[in-house]
């Protein structure tokens, strides 16, 4: 599928984010088509193009997270810099940061500055707290382990007895990327219907506390601060990791039909009658007397065994698998999760592909590769701006471009 099938085709954006969380937010916007120009720092670009693991001096990390978009270098500290961003904006619908609250304003492009330039511009920022923030956050850094510690959901991961735990993947930035997209594809809907440009302020604690699920309405039911529980579910049991024979195994028993059909599989019909277990509440409320009769069972059987055992029963279980194990898994390769680019001057990686699949987005469709620093440098202000090759030389020469 070729871009101009793509939905958002006709959307640009003009991205001034770094590392992560901004940046998932536009390739996932790129991918839907939307044209998105990375605009960074002369000579050093985002700081994540130095992130390992490097192939030929080129960040595996960048690539994964940067495919469909076009890079530009500009020096927005100086003023004909400040102009040409300027002149960008006017030919753009979106414009994207994630930099420290204040940046933008002592630049010269805050989103009221902004708006003198395009008056229906719309103005995505994420940082650490939001820019409107209470006294003491106002312009305090943030990074994903921040947000996961202060929006509360490293304290409810970790086993009981060990120390808080980051979740493996930054969702920290990635939820609030993942926001960042919801909120510039309504706010264009709403520019269609109304005229009107928007401005949206995410905060990625904000993000990870909307994503902490029912511990927030426990603690406000119950009054009850939510404890590390390492993998079980707090109201659901046995919805667990279990230890087999050669590896870890999940069992989710979701109501009291999937645990009679448990039970039958297993040959725990002596369960059935105990009263501790009836119900899903009272399992729950007896999991320290369940969960050791089930390991005993799991420690002596295979993974696969308790996998093809469960899913012929039809209950929901799963071996743990490595990342190696999910790059190869035939369920992945098979919705096309994985896939192949071309990357200058390296030759071809594999990434994750974007999980959307639609009629309007073909997982079939063409991916670019991440641009290499200052790649289309020439061709945006040539062909968007109108600039000759010498104007762009004299940029070069003064270090704007």
């Amino acid at each position: 599928m070729e871009k101009e099938d793509l939905p958002l085709e006709d959307v640009r954006i003009l991205s001034l984010a770094h590392v992560l969380a901004a940046p998932y937010g536009t390739m996932v916007l790129a991918d839907l088509g939307a044209e998105v120009i990375k605009i960074e720092r002369p000579a050093i670009g985002d700081d994540s193009r130095t992130f390992g693991p490097l192939v030929d001096d080129q960040s595996g990390y960048f690539i994964s997270i940067n495919r469909n978009k076009k890079s530009i270098t500009l020096d927005l500290k100086k003023e004909r810099g400040k102009k040409i961003f300027g002149e960008l904006v006017r030919k753009s619908d979106v414009v994207v940061e994630n930099f420290r609250p204040e940046t933008m304003e002592k630049l010269g492009f805050g989103y009221e500055n902004l708006k003198k330039i395009k008056p229906d511009i719309i103005y995505a920022s994420i940082c650490g707290f939001g820019h409107d923030a209470s006294p003491g956050y106002e312009n305090r850094a943030g990074y994903d382990i921040i947000a996961q510690a202060t929006g509360g959901i490293m304290d409810i991961t970790g086993q009981p007895e060990g120390p808080p735990t980051r979740v493996g993947s930054s969702i920290g930035d990635i939820f609030t990327g993942l926001y960042m997209a919801i909120g510039i594809l309504t706010a264009l809907r709403k520019r269609e219907r109304t005229g009107k440009g928007s401005r949206i302020d995410l905060a990625m604690m904000d993000s990870i506390a909307s994503a902490l699920e029912n511990a927030i309405v426990r603690y406000t039911i119950t009054g009850e601060v939510p404890e590390r529980m390492g993998s079980r579910h707090p109201s659901i049991a046995p919805f667990d990791a279990f230890e087999a024979k050669d590896g870890w195994v999940i069992i989710a028993v979701g109501n009291d039909s999937l645990w009679n059909r448990f039970c039958e599989a297993t040959g725990f019909e002596k369960l059935l009658g105990d009263s501790r277990f009836e119900t899903n509440d009272n399992r729950s409320n007896n999991y320290n007397a369940l969960k050791p009769i089930l390991t005993q069972w799991t420690r002596n059987k295979k993974v696969s065994e308790i996998v093809d055992l469960l899913t012929k029963a039809g209950v929901p279980s799963s071996p743990v698998n490595t990342t190696a194990e999910v790059v190869e898994h035939p369920n992945i390769c098979h919705r096309g999760m994985i896939v192949e680019v071309e990357q200058p001057e390296i030759g071809k990686i594999r990434i994750a592909n974007n999980p959307l699949g639609m009629t309007l987005v073909s997982k079939d469709s063409k991916i670019k590769p991440a641009p290499l620093l200052g790649q289309h440098t020439t061709e945006v202000l040539t062909e968007l701006l109108g600039y000759s090759k010498e104007d762009i030389k004299d940029l070069k020469k003064e270090g704007i471009v």
